[in-house]
């Protein structure tokens, strides 16, 4: 087959503070449960990321801060030793490829269940998933989380800032909050998951405090400039009802603005939404657009490109990209080359485990 190159500005270098971008493709975080059982990343997530380091910025799967926080079995942490050293094994082999990393960190709060993780989740309000959840032993009711006392507050974001120190000293370049898709940032974000009375309760400028307090510590800890956050609006993924959207994320910008942070990263971003204008004309720093689209359902055979440069063209300064990088490691050659995109295979392989769907998707040849 012909293949025709492929002039886009999504293959044109960019920096992000002080990191420079040989393109601004950013491989979404995307979560494939290919950890040990004990949340260590092992060989072949190091093959994995490697395989993809030609992005301009790799963002890690989603990673619990804390053993309460864990959403699946097999979903990689960072709270001790052996967690950190396995992430280095990754990051090792991402910089030899070079390529560039940042983590997810990522807390489940009600999305969790005490099978996998020997605990009973939290939760902003005793309210609980109104869905099964996968577990060790299969999909599973979910069970009623244990409301949040101040205390609990106070350590998950202690239990974030020292994620954020363990995923530096792990060879990340920084990280990102995850404050989006029903987890438990946004759960205290959310009117239907929130029903505090106290000062994270209420009005929207209260339900985004604690996301404000985790990213300030997350900030003091390894940097502003090594930090970004991932938003989700509107979206109602894991249960979530925000009940007033546009009113939450001015609330939020308001409060995260000032820290001057690396990146703001949002979830399934359309140019010609209002929300969009508003929120990137709020935003003063580097804004990461994930376009929205066709999901569940296939992927369009350009990947995303096309809705990719629409939101550059719309003021978005990165693109992230999950699908088409899961399935193309090569996805910034086949892109600049206008080669066809390798098409993405059954979902379920998130679940299963092994190299099938994960490590074994064929490159251009050379």
């Amino acid at each position: 087959m012909t293949q025709t190159p492929a002039a886009s500005p999504l293959l044109e270098p960019a920096r992000l503070g002080p990191l420079h971008l040989p393109n601004r493709l950013v491989m979404a975080p995307l979560t494939r449960n290919r950890a040990g059982a004990d949340g260590v990343p092992g060989p072949m997530m190091a093959r994995y990321y490697a395989q993809r380091a030609s992005a301009g910025l790799i963002i890690a799967e989603a990673t619990t801060p804390n053993a309460v926080g864990q959403t699946y079995p097999h979903i990689p942490a960072i709270h001790n030793a052996a967690q950190v050293a396995g992430w280095r094994r990754v990051t090792d082999a991402v910089g030899a490829a070079g390529g560039r990393m940042f983590l997810q960190l990522q807390h489940g709060g009600r999305v969790g269940h005490p099978d996998t993780s020997g605990l009973v989740p939290v939760a902003p309000s005793p309210i609980p998933l109104p869905e099964t959840i996968h577990t060790p032993g299969g999909r599973k009711d979910a069970v009623v989380p244990r409301e949040m006392t101040h205390d609990d507050i106070r350590s998950t974001v202690a239990d974030f800032a020292t994620a954020a120190r363990n995923a530096v000293d792990a060879g990340f370049a920084g990280v990102e909050v995850h404050a989006a898709n029903g987890h438990l940032l946004h759960q205290f974000m959310a009117r239907n998951t929130n029903h505090r009375t106290d000062a994270y309760g209420g009005p929207a400028a209260a339900r985004v405090r604690f996301a404000a307090e985790v990213v300030r510590a997350v900030a003091d800890a390894i940097g502003p400039e090594r930090v970004g956050v991932r938003i989700s609006p509107g979206v109602t993924v894991n249960g979530i009802d925000e009940g007033d959207t546009e009113a939450i994320y001015p609330a939020l910008i308001d409060a995260l603005a000032p820290m001057d942070l690396a990146y703001l990263h949002m979830v399934f971003a359309d140019p010609d939404q209002p929300l969009f204008r508003t929120l990137r004309g709020a935003w003063p720093g580097t804004l990461i657009a994930n376009p929205a689209l066709p999901y569940p359902g296939p992927l369009p055979a350009d990947g995303g490109r096309r809705e990719g440069e629409r939101l550059l063209a719309a003021g978005a300064d990165l693109v992230s990209l999950g699908r088409a990088f899961l399935a193309n490691p090569d996805l910034v050659a086949r892109l600049r080359l206008g080669a066809p995109l390798n098409p993405v295979r059954d979902e379920g392989l998130m679940y299963v485990g092994g190299e099938a769907g994960y490590t074994d998707y064929p490159v251009l040849a050379a």
